[in-house]
């Protein structure tokens, strides 16, 4: 009777491992930005203000950016303020009153 061949698949458990550990990184990387605060409250002189990770807008339409391309925003900064405080209620109001999101990121990048 003839052995049916076994595939070695070793390589498939490293190829998980590798994934896991990407995914540790980001995901240590991203409390250390929400760990700052609120980057535009800092900005303002109040401190110790709670934060939400915000990925930064993306040229390539419909494309989130990668999570190393955050920021740390408040709520109030991020989604629940108004059209010139929140990012999301409005991208170029937002950056006419804070900077833009790429100026943040790298104030950021710079305080990691």
């Amino acid at each position: 009777m003839a052995r049916a061949k076994i595939k070695n698949t070793s390589h498939i458990n490293d190829i998980d491992q590798g994934i896991d550990m990407a995914k540790k990184a980001e995901s240590e990387h991203m409390n250390k930005v929400v760990s700052l605060g609120c980057i535009v409250c800092l900005n303002n002189g109040y401190y110790d203000t709670p934060a939400e990770v915000h990925h930064i807008g993306n040229q390539a339409m419909g494309k989130r950016s990668s999570n190393y391309e955050t920021i740390p925003l408040c709520p109030i900064h991020h989604r629940r303020g108004n059209i010139g405080v929140a990012v999301h209620s409005g991208r170029k109001s937002f950056e006419a009153n804070f900077g833009t999101e790429q100026e943040l990121l790298e104030q950021v990048r710079g305080m990691l």
